[in-house]
């Protein structure tokens, strides 16, 4: 599903590669034989996937803010890049709430940022193929249906993260017609396309206030897990899965950017669509030694969307990508993930052995 021989020595930029998804991503290209940059603020949590992998010694590390536009355009410049993948934000809901005007920043002001400095290098003589803008489920105006949205459905976004997202689609169309049309990818040759994925989750993943990261710190204290909205059902996955479609993604825009130029849905399959309290009894059982949690009985201050799901029916019949692991198979990897990591084993060959699991059955 992926080739290893198209990303043999293809220059890749990463923003946001010392988070958790940019982490697994450089590791992955890494194995693949891409020469990766990575360009992010240091790792947003201690301890982080990124230090304890050593990523910074396969990688060409940049420790800058998306926040800078002259920093975007000099790391652009420097890595040359033939694939450009954005992940750079704030991705956390609730630090939406505390700090608004800096999540819209970054996560609205650095896709400009990013997508400006292609622009100019483009304009420049540089030849990018391929640039994919990575966003959420949450782009998308959620009026709680039962059904999964679709690409060409409204956006929207109630809270500051989801809304500032859904402004990032906007940026990324806005560039796309005004300066990289598909209908004049013979001109240009570049393809701008923007990616939308589920709840993801996996080994590996500490951000504070996110369930996975604190039902594995409760469970590693011995502590009772503490849940606050135990009937709101996501579209979890495996961080592996959406990062397959981003590469699967990438080599058909390499390949004839001009039908690819757009916003895909990565996200599980129906039936990973589960409720908090399903994942959590799940995890619990898992652990075992006696593992348990309880529901807060207070009312959030912050709003939270009761039911969310992606179709992904574009993906699968046009870019040919295909969740692989079913959510039982994903909690298992995590339980075993965590349970590698407290008994010392060395985090970036846990993450290859994963890596070469799924991608061994993604054949």
């Amino acid at each position: 599903m992926i080739d290893p021989a198209f990303w043999r020595d293809k220059k890749v930029l990463i923003t946001g590669h010392t988070g958790f998804k940019g982490a697994w991503l450089c590791l992955w290209l890494h194995g693949l034989g891409a020469k990766v940059t990575g360009y992010a603020l240091s790792p947003p949590t201690n301890p982080s996937i990124f230090e304890c992998a050593q990523i910074s010694t396969l990688v060409d590390s940049i420790i800058d803010d998306v926040r800078s536009k002259e920093s975007v355009q000099k790391a652009i410049n420097q890595a040359n890049p033939d694939i450009i993948i954005h992940m750079a934000a704030q991705p956390l809901v609730r630090l939406s709430y505390q700090y608004p005007a800096e999540t819209y920043e970054i996560n609205v002001m650095g896709t400009v940022n990013v997508l400006e400095a292609a622009r100019v290098a483009v304009q420049n003589g540089m030849k990018i193929k391929a640039i994919i803008n990575v966003t959420t489920d949450k782009v998308y105006e959620n009026r709680e249906w039962v059904w999964g949205y679709r690409e060409q459905d409204v956006l929207g976004g109630y809270d500051p993260y989801s809304n500032s997202k859904a402004c990032s689609e906007q940026v990324t169309a806005s560039y796309r017609n005004a300066f990289f049309h598909p209908d004049q990818y013979h001109q240009h040759g570049v393809a701008i396309a923007s990616a939308r994925a589920g709840n993801v989750i996996g080994g590996g993943d500490w951000a504070l206030d996110r369930l996975i990261p604190d039902c594995l710190s409760a469970l590693i204290k011995g502590e009772k897990i503490i849940i606050r909205n135990p009937n709101a059902i996501r579209p979890w996955q495996h961080v592996l899965e959406p990062l397959k479609g981003y590469l699967m993604l990438a080599e058909k825009m390499w390949r004839n950017g001009k039908d690819y130029a757009q916003s895909w849905n990565f996200g599980p399959n129906d039936d990973d669509a589960k409720s908090v309290e399903w994942i959590v009894q799940q995890l619990c059982e898992r652990w075992g030694a006696g593992a348990s949690f309880e529901t807060e009985r207070t009312d959030s201050q912050w709003h939270e969307a009761q039911y969310l799901k992606l179709d992904c029916s574009k993906a699968k019949s046009v870019v040919g990508w295909m969740p692989k692991w079913s959510l039982e198979q994903t909690l298992d990897s995590i339980i075993s993930w965590h349970k590698a990591y407290e008994q010392k084993q060395d985090v970036r060959e846990i993450c290859l052995d994963q890596i070469t699991a799924y991608s061994d059955r993604a054949k």
